[in-house]
């Protein structure tokens, strides 16, 4: 699970979206339960969002570098199919460009 740490070099920002009460959002829920402290203990910097709304569709939304912005609907899906979801945005991550800022060059 090497992605985990991976998480802060590859992405500027990841934000989670989901309605508290929804059926479609639950694999959301216990992702945000049990994965969000794992996460920021390997990456107490990083800026992870969550954001309830009563109503709306669960998503994972990925922010690159230059603004470039990914977003993959969740709804409906399984805790561990959002982990792999979020495994393929921090892969993605890898290939996208990069800042000379977010490389550690300034």
């Amino acid at each position: 699970m090497a992605w985990r740490g991976a998480l802060s070099k590859n992405l500027q920002e990841l934000r989670i979206h989901l309605c508290q009460t929804g059926k479609g959002s639950q694999g959301a829920r216990d992702f945000v339960l049990s994965s969000y402290q794992e996460l920021k203990k390997a990456n107490p910097t990083f800026p992870i969002l969550v954001r309830e709304c009563s109503g709306v569709e669960a998503k994972l939304i990925a922010r690159y570098d230059y603004g470039v912005e990914e977003a993959v609907k969740v709804d409906g899906l399984s805790k561990a199919d959002i982990t792999k979801q979020l495994e393929a945005l921090v892969k993605k991550g890898e290939s996208m460009p990069r800042s000379a800022e977010s490389e550690g060059k300034l």
